[in-house]
Order: structure tokens, then sequence, then C-alpha cells
């Protein structure tokens, strides 16, 4: 049997850190050899590990990239909400490290993703898209990462001009609910995709762990893991 993946966990005592760890344990692929949490060093943490996984803040990212390059290491990126200047900080490693960086791991979405693409291709520009998106309240990006990436298929596929609506409510303790709706003449097409657990996004995010090991240096997302 192989050795198990050792991961660094950036983020662990928060909400997605806590559900790595409670899958991790009886995952015997996984071995979560180091947590990090706000104020922790993480160079020391990345020396020893085969990957490191984020859920952090998006304040985080440069020091956690500039701690991969020096060691070397393959990044997954689950964190959301990160500036354009940010996003250039990940773009810029990916150039020399394998990174996944995905707005959502759960499997799902990602499949959600692919049938919206379709959808838009296959309607046409007779049909308005629009996404409604529904977190907990205690969520504080809005839109999310996943609707914006969603918003960004959609204007792509469709040449859209102007930017597709999106509609964010917070409320409870909602996981995630995503919906594409599209409304063409005498007719809507509606494509939701509903989490009803924080461990498919954690499944998702040991998967692409497992998967980025020995990839060459680029920026991943969930869909090339997937093979989509």
């Amino acid at each position: 049997m192989k050795s198990p993946v050792r991961v660094l966990l950036i983020g662990a005592a928060g909400r997605m850190g806590k559900t790595v760890v409670d899958l991790a344990r009886n995952d015997p692929t996984i071995d979560i050899v180091a947590r990090c949490d706000l104020g922790d060093p993480i160079e020391p943490a990345m020396k020893n590990c085969d990957v490191g996984i984020d859920f952090s803040h998006p304040d985080a990212i440069t020091e956690i990239c500039r701690s991969a390059l020096r060691h070397n290491k393959p990044l997954v990126i689950g964190t959301t909400g990160h500036s354009q200047e940010r996003r250039r900080t990940i773009e810029e490693a990916a150039q020399s490290l394998p990174i996944v960086f995905a707005s959502n791991f759960s499997i799902g979405v990602n499949v959600l993703s692919w049938l919206t693409r379709k959808a838009a291709e296959l309607l046409g520009r007779d049909f308005d898209p629009e996404i409604i998106e529904t977190h907990h309240k205690m969520k504080k990006d809005a839109p999310s990462g996943t609707a914006k990436t969603l918003a960004e298929i959609l204007k792509i596929t469709q040449k859209m001009e102007k930017e597709v609506p999106i509609q964010s409510i917070r409320e409870g303790d909602v996981v995630g609910e995503h919906t594409i709706i599209f409304s063409g003449p005498g007719e809507r097409l509606e494509l939701t995709h509903r989490a009803a657990s924080r461990e498919i996004f954690a499944r998702g995010a040991l998967r692409a762990a497992r998967w980025i090991i020995g990839k060459p240096a680029g920026r991943y997302s969930m869909q090339d893991v997937l093979g989509l």
C-alpha cells in the first residue's frame, strides 16, 4: 500500500478545517501532519508535508504561496473572497507549482458548472440567465465564490456584455444552495444544487490533494481533478 499523503492543513480551527480533520481521521490515504491557524508560522510546517490545503483567510495567501514556493510543495486552495491582487499571487505561484484553486470542491457543484456551460451553449442568447445563491448567515463574502464562477461561465459562453444578475441570501445555517435560472420566451429552465453537509467540500479537497501530487506546475480546477 502507498504511504498516506502528508497534509498541512491551514485554517484547521475553522468550519471547513474541522470537517477536513474529521474526514481524514477515517481515511487511510491521508495523514494530517500539521495544522496552522491565525498567527501560526506556516514556514516550518510546510517543510514536512506533501501538500498544503488552505481553508483559512484570503489575507494569508501571500505567506502560504511564499512558503510553498520555497519548499516546492503543491497547494489546494479552497479559501474564497480573494482580491484581484491576491489572485495574481496565486497565478504567479502556479507558474512554478501545481495548484488546485477552486471556489467549490463539491463534485455535484462542479458537474453543475459543466451543465451550466452546456445549457448556455444550447439555449443561446434568447434565454437570460440569473443566479440565486443562499448560504448560512455567518458567511462573510457575497456573492459566493461559486456564484461568481458560474456567472463567469455564463458570461463567457453567451458572450454577454453586461454582468449576470446574482441574488445573495444569507439566512440560518444553510450550507449552500445555487440555482441558475434561464428565462426564455414562454419557458424557463432551472439548474439547482443543494449542499446538505460541509463534508462534500472536505471530501473534494482531500481528493484534490491526492490528485495534485506529482502533477506539473499550473493552476488546476476541480473539473480537472474530476476529468470533466
